[in-house]
């Protein structure tokens, strides 16, 4: 079958490389997108980077991701967007947008009568999402934040879908595979679980990272995943799974609580007991100082590098194991 997204056009055994326009309501932006129409008849996978600014490796890995698949190899069409949103990726301004100042991965699917960031997740899912087999939406930790790799689903009370879900997390081969209880929320994965799209999140690197073997790290465990789907065959460069996947609860978010200068007194890997102090901010007019505490137990697996923080800013996440 022809892939078709807007006037981009990709024939069977064909790779097509353009931009389409998205209209945010102030604005316009292009959307790079590269179709890779597969010779073979199999399931179309759709993955996305840039939906936040300031995550290098998740659109490095799927830019070089879109030079490297040739459709000859392909079992069904990839659809590649390294750049989800341009106007924070481009505008420098971390996980908000700089048109309004909102997270696009708290309001999906998105309004296309709302907002510039409503209209740019409807977009996303009009587009590419709506009647994909499978989503994967790239992170890392963005420059203001130290990060554990992990690759993030949510349960859903449809068994069959739940199930394909939980495969595609484990075949990305990262040590920690997190879920997340709820199946609300406007991350774009939940998102598109609630309209039956298979979907994840995988977060790699941190603090900004740009570096070749962290883009090698990504790269790998999309490749394994594609072969999980059948889209590819296993390549023969494939770095070997060095650690068994295994399956994290999320079990709290600190977020500040208050506007000031951050001082950690934990860090990225640690182990935290509930009500245990993990970090202070400061006022920086008189000094003051306000104590933060760790909401649940577990591990730290992303926390604030950045010092100035206002509240509402996330300090923190915490998950344990589910064994």
């Amino acid at each position: 079958m022809t892939l078709t997204i807007g006037p981009l056009r990709a024939e069977p055994g064909q790779k097509t490389r353009g931009s389409l326009p998205a209209d945010l309501g102030t604005t316009t932006v292009e959307v790079p997108l590269i179709l890779v129409n597969g010779s073979r008849p199999g399931p179309r996978v759709v993955i996305t980077g840039g939906v936040h600014g300031g995550e290098f490796i998740g659109v490095d890995a799927p830019t070089r991701l879109a030079g490297l698949l040739e459709p000859d190899e392909v079992a069904g069409q990839v659809v590649i967007c390294p750049v989800a949103n341009p106007p924070a990726v481009y505008g420098g301004r971390l996980n908000i947008s700089p048109l309004d100042g909102v997270n696009i991965n708290r309001v999906f699917p998105g309004d296309k009568d709302g907002g510039p960031t409503d209209r740019m997740a409807a977009w996303l899912f009009e587009n590419l999402i709506d009647g994909a087999d499978a989503y994967v939406d790239l992170h890392s930790g963005g420059i203001d934040q130290h990060l554990l790799d992990f690759v993030g689903y949510r349960l859903t009370s449809d068994d069959e879908l739940g199930g394909k879900i939980k495969a595609m997390a484990h075949a990305v081969g990262y040590e920690r595979v997190i879920f997340g209880t709820s199946p609300d929320g406007g991350n774009s994965h939940a998102a598109a679980n609630r309209q039956g799209v298979p979907a994840i999140l995988v977060e790699t690197g941190q603090l900004g990272d740009r570096d070749p073997a962290t883009v090698r790290r990504l790269l790998d465990g999309l490749y394994r995943l594609l072969h999980h789907l059948g889209v590819i065959e296993a390549p023969q460069h494939l770095a070997p799974v060095t650690v068994q996947p295994r399956d994290w609860i999320w079990t709290g978010e600190v977020e500040s609580p208050v506007a000031g200068l951050w001082y950690p007194d934990a860090a990225t890997g640690d182990e935290v007991t509930e009500g245990q102090t993990i970090g202070r901010i400061i006022d920086p007019v008189d000094g003051a100082e306000h104590k933060v505490a760790a909401v649940s137990t577990g591990t730290i697996i992303y926390c604030m590098n950045g010092l100035s923080v206002r509240p509402g800013t996330h300090l923190a996440a915490i998950a344990t194991p589910h064994d």
